[in-house]
């Protein structure tokens, strides 16, 4: 038998396929053999069959990170639930004993599973928003929010003592009604909420237990002693802010510090020529007076004011008004509550304690050159009635759109009604004041309900 092989079924020798041909050298075996395609660029048999598999098959699969599972994969399989790897004997027989049912789990287990399907991203913003809620809580809703607005380098509150007035006893010459109780709890209250929330101090003076000398009963002269009593009781205490009875805060969100000391330059004058309602002569001529004296805003220093106060249309008015702790304010003090001083003049001055003030800005330049001024609306706003009928004096008189401070129904017991006064600021300033919560339930829904039945609801 003949080892050869078997003749080319081509015309002329040679086999069909290239490579598998004999030549003159006796080779046997397939060759590589290069032809011209198209671009007759020389190619070799196996990138013309991959070529040709590329065009004419099916594109093979890429896992080069270009496939939508590829790119998901992380996100996906952290979405998924886990599982516990360890035997539960409670599951071990599922003819015998089900798997309880989700809201059987506690809630604690499913707050934990429902963090374990987290993925890192939103772990860490869940973090990150219950520090925030944390925070909230204890520096807003506890008692720490108090605390910390009184320390110096967060709030500075212990720097401001508020002196009310009170007539616990029911005063000298008569006693107190069920509306003048009224009065003053609803003014007490007003100021407890206040310094609550913004770290200050609240002394409650009674004005007529206290009987200083045997002979005579100095009601109102009582706060010139509560004031120095005050710097006593609290060392660390810079201002005092003198508030009667009578007086209500009607935008409690405005701080001291806001308000008025952060920016006490801009706010205060010490010239009373710009609002001079007892027709004064400031400053005072005289030889023997130093530059300071007869300088109509003194030092022009800041920081040499330690006392404010504002005028209405008849004068000084002490509803309302600032000292500060000095040596200034210690030698102010002893002369305002000298016995000799009020043997002397109390019964010609109207109006007790307040004109004796007047009368030492008036003689003392001493006084004149430590004292400054504020426009009573930032301070000691008056209600309608008061020094005017009419009520529309804008430097005088409270304005609801100017969302004034603080409301002083001064003189309200001559001819006025102090508790309704105090009823309608009260309401007007909760009104004002409402939250979002709040103004959504009576500004829709209650007007809502109101036009659909006719009946008013307070919610």
């Amino acid at each position: 038998m003949s080892l050869s092989r078997s003749p080319s079924p081509v015309p002329g020798g040679g086999w069909s396929s290239p490579g598998l041909d004999f030549t003159a050298s006796g080779r046997s075996s397939p060759i590589k053999m290069t032809f011209s395609g198209s671009n007759a660029g020389a190619v070799t048999w196996e990138s013309a069959r991959t070529k040709s598999q590329g065009v004419s098959g099916y594109p093979s699969f890429s896992t080069q990170n270009q496939g939508f599972f590829t790119r998901n994969m992380r996100r996906i399989s952290s979405s998924l639930p886990s599982f516990s790897a360890k035997k539960n004997d409670r599951y071990a027989d599922k003819d015998l004993k089900a798997k309880p049912a989700p809201w059987r789990i506690p809630l604690l287990g499913r707050i934990w599973t429902s963090v374990s399907r987290m993925n890192r991203k939103w772990k860490v913003r869940s973090m990150i928003a219950i520090i925030l809620l944390a925070c909230y809580f204890l520096f807003y809703i506890t008692p720490l929010y108090y605390h910390w607005r009184r320390t110096s380098w967060l709030g500075g509150g212990k720097k401001f003592v508020i002196i009310l007035a009170a007539n616990v006893g029911g005063g000298v010459m008569e006693w107190k009604g069920a509306r003048e109780w009224a009065i003053e709890r609803d003014s007490i209250r007003n100021k407890r909420k206040y310094v609550a929330r913004w770290g200050y101090e609240l002394e409650i003076v009674d004005m007529s237990t206290k009987k200083r000398y045997a002979h005579e009963w100095r009601e109102s002269w009582e706060k010139v002693d509560s004031i120095r009593n005050s710097f006593r009781k609290y060392p660390k205490a810079e201002w005092i802010w003198w508030l009667d009875l009578n007086t209500f805060i009607m935008e409690p969100s405005y701080s001291l510090q806001g308000h008025i000391f952060n920016n006490l330059q801009r706010h205060i004058y010490r010239d009373i020529n710009e609002f001079n309602p007892l027709n004064l002569t400031h400053p005072l001529k005289a030889n023997y007076l130093d530059p300071t004296s007869l300088s109509p805003v003194g030092d022009g220093n800041i920081d040499s004011v330690n006392l404010m106060l504002s005028q209405d249309c008849s004068g000084f008015n002490l509803g309302s008004f600032f000292v500060r702790r000095s040596e200034w304010t210690d030698q102010l003090l002893d002369i305002w509550w000298d016995p000799v001083l009020y043997e002397q003049k109390h019964m010609e001055w109207e109006h007790k304690e307040q004109s004796a003030l007047q009368q030492l800005y008036t003689a003392q330049p001493w006084i004149r050159s430590h004292t400054a001024f504020l426009p009573q609306r930032m301070i000691n706003s008056f209600p309608t009635g008061a020094c005017n009928a009419n009520g529309n004096d804008t430097r005088i008189h409270y304005d609801q759109n100017d969302r004034d401070f603080l409301v002083n129904m001064a003189g309200c017991e001559f001819g006025r009604d102090c508790w309704g006064e105090m009823y309608n600021f009260r309401e007007l300033s909760y009104y004002l004041n409402r939250n979002p919560w709040e103004r959504f339930k009576e500004d829709l829904v209650a007007v809502i309900w109101f036009k659909l039945t006719g009946q008013k609801v307070r919610l």
